[in-house]
């Protein structure tokens, strides 16, 4: 029943076309168009808050969520580090869905990149060089790389999907105490070897280059997972 009145609850904003944010009808309202109790629609509405399809403002009434991929962090999140326990390959999961996802987006948009896409990404690069020289950390910087190299697609779910992806590991990264990059003059050389290849328009080069990074991720998730108990 609740997961019916879920999904009505879901209708009815698609078919009000009500955007994030827009107030949704009253509980009293939802009541009477749903023909339901209020426990059911206030049931029905905790269930989508934990979704982001709704949010509810104490006080004010609820509201269109922002429907992100928070949830699928969150449940990701979880799912690795109750496996990690038994199971060394729960990490390399993730890493190897995001691994494919890239692969495939980086021979998509390597023939499209202008000079100013590429000159966008050198500044990264020389900014996690910079980094490296002085033994500072850098994930953020990663993280600007890879969602910089891929704006120009124009497809603003990649950046949230490879966002999750990421948050995911770093989540978990965080839980276990993996704070620190190893080899950071080697995650610097792979990106630059990267940006070399898509500069040279070598779309399968791009590709090597990318699969190398993802190899030296699950390198290091391997070595830590079997190193933090």
């Amino acid at each position: 029943m609740n997961s019916q009145i879920q999904r009505e609850v879901t209708q009815l904003i698609l078919d009000r076309k009500l955007k994030p944010g827009a107030p949704l009808p009253t509980e009293t309202e939802l009541m009477e168009d749903l023909g339901v109790s209020r426990n059911s629609v206030r049931e029905a509405l905790k269930a989508l808050q934990a979704l982001d399809i709704v949010e509810i403002r104490h006080g004010y009434g609820t509201y269109v969520g922002q429907a992100s991929l928070t949830p699928l962090v969150d449940g990701l999140t979880f799912r690795t580090l109750s496996l990690l326990g038994d199971d060394a390959h729960a990490l390399g999961e993730i890493l190897q869905v995001r691994e494919v996802l890239e692969e495939g987006l980086i021979r998509r948009i390597a023939p499209s990149l202008t000079e100013r896409d590429l000159d966008a990404l050198e500044e990264i690069v020389v900014r996690m060089e910079a980094a490296g020289r002085e033994n500072q950390p850098f994930p953020e910087l990663d993280r600007e790389f890879h969602e910089r190299l891929y704006r120009a697609l124009g497809n603003e779910l990649v950046p949230q999907l490879l966002g999750a992806f990421w948050n995911v590991f770093h989540r978990v990264a965080g839980v276990r105490g993996w704070t620190e990059d190893p080899a950071p003059e080697v995650t610097v050389r792979r990106h630059r070897d990267i940006l070399t290849a898509l500069r040279a328009r070598d779309v399968e080069g791009a590709q090597r280059a990318m699969a190398d990074h993802f190899r030296g991720i699950e390198a290091r998730a391997a070595q830590e997972t079997h190193g933090v108990q």
